[in-house]
């Protein structure tokens, strides 16, 4: 069978393919290999910026020419290195033989021949990989995932600042609580993620570029003179991340880690919100818009699905489930390196897909929303006992003997608690007219609190 959307083992490379195609040019083999080809580039110009001795004839025109073999990669170009790869057996080593022989072919420049052995000088595959996929990481994040994460809490700021006046009966513990105001508990929801989006944007992004065991061996025995740490902290700099100093073989991956946790922190935030629309929109808080020719249910054909928020709700457990894992294993490897985190580092991409359809599913659902006044008035209105706590904190203050035990008395030796009880039981209280007076003008609708 053909890869295709329908045979894609994968439902972020099929079903949801049109969702997360933007993170393809960074995470799928063909991105990964231009990557790698861009780092392998980079320091290839870089050495020859030193410069050092064996380079210092490369002509520097010939700079933009090897630029392009990242800037205009191609299908065909992933192609060439995967065939390559098959007598290789190494990924690496064969971006190395491609850039080489495109080297090779730069004929305008004379000839190169001389130059080439220059490319991956001194290096093992992790000082590429550990470059690149961060790299690639740092990059989905800026173009992708923050704008998305971004916009869907804009949506809900917009939606605390549309209901904060609305008078919403809470509930603890699943009971009627002291009422609310809908638009303050969206606002929780926006201060939450402001907090992780600020501990999010302070991960650093890094690297590892230390040849075999992350001492540059190779390249001080051949170049002593030449302050290769120095060198290296300055490539990925330029490059965009930070340089770990101090490594094994492999980048130690605690940063990775700390931006999936940081990510993970997220997700479970847009889960807690999910489900909480999903409990308003059951208990009919909300309506949701209506699509034309549109199924709720294949037998029911009243009903509408708060699918958005569950669909928002799985892809974020399972993108969880996956960060949990890569921050838990990543930072682990034996003694300077074990094979482990390369076939690892290869899955980067799937919690992040999963995440990427999460906020596209959060994104129609808070779209689709609607406010039903009724429901939450009626509930208000049919919840008149959680007044209580007021009447009794007024007639603490006031010194009135053993408050909280007179409310506890009539609040559960009555079936039905309204407007008419509490009437009668402040009409009977020893208190003052003027008291009394205060206590009638409390209700769900206006016993709300201050705005924060």
């Amino acid at each position: 069978m053909d890869l295709s959307l329908l045979s894609a083992i994968s439902p972020v490379d099929g079903r949801y393919r049109k969702q997360t195609e933007a993170l393809a040019p960074y995470f799928s083999e063909f991105g990964l290999i231009q990557f790698r080809i861009r780092v392998e580039i980079e320091y290839f110009i870089a050495l020859c910026n030193i410069p050092l001795e064996p380079l210092k004839g490369f002509p520097q025109a010939a700079f933009p020419e090897l630029r392009k073999l990242y800037i205009e990669f191609t299908e065909k170009d992933a192609q060439w290195i995967k065939d390559k790869e098959k007598v290789t057996n190494h990924d690496v080593k064969a971006v190395e033989y491609f850039i080489k022989e495109r080297m090779l072919n730069l004929k305008e420049f004379g000839d190169l021949s001389t130059f080439v052995e220059f490319i991956h000088f001194g290096l093992t595959s992790q000082d590429i990989n550990n470059s690149a996929i961060p790299l690639s990481m740092k990059e989905a994040q800026e173009a992708v995932l923050f704008p998305g994460i971004v916009e869907v809490k804009k949506l809900i700021a917009d939606a605390a600042e549309a209901w904060k006046d609305v008078a919403l009966l809470a509930h603890t513990h699943g009971q009627p609580a002291s009422p609310t105001r809908l638009g303050k508990e969206f606002k929780v929801f926006v201060e939450r993620l402001d907090r992780q989006i600020d501990l999010l944007e302070q991960v650093p992004f890094s690297g590892k570029f230390g040849g075999a065991t992350g001492n540059f061996n190779a390249h001080t025995v051949a170049f002593p003179a030449i302050n290769w740490p120095d060198f290296a902290h300055q490539l990925l700099q330029d490059l965009g991340i930070n340089r770990s100093k101090v490594t094994t073989q492999i980048e130690h991956y605690d940063n990775m880690a700390a931006y999936f946790d940081a990510l993970k922190r997220i997700n479970t935030i847009l889960i807690d919100l999910s489900r909480d629309i999903w409990t308003y929109i059951s208990m009919g808080y909300f309506k949701q818009k209506i699509k034309a020719g549109e199924i709720g249910s294949s037998a029911m054909p009243h009903k509408v699905n708060p699918i958005d928020f569950e669909n928002a709700e799985g892809n974020l457990a399972t993108a969880n489930a996956l960060f949990e894992f890569l921050s838990s294993k990543l930072p682990v490897s034996r003694l300077q390196r074990d094979l482990t985190d390369s076939t690892v580092l290869r899955n980067v991409g799937v919690p992040l897909a999963h995440t990427l359809i999460a906020i596209n599913s959060l994104k129609k659902g808070l779209g689709k929303l609607e406010l039903n006044p009724s429901a939450i008035e009626q509930d208000l209105q049919d919840n008149y006992v959680v007044i209580a706590e007021a009447i009794q904190t007024v007639l603490r203050r006031e010194a009135y003997p053993q408050p909280y035990e007179a409310l506890k008395d009539l609040t559960r030796n009555n079936q039905k608690i309204d407007k008419a009880v509490f009437d009668r039981f402040i009409d009977d209280l020893g208190v003052s007219e003027a008291i009394k007076t205060e206590l009638k003008q409390i209700t769900p609708f206006n016993y709300v609190g201050v705005r924060e």
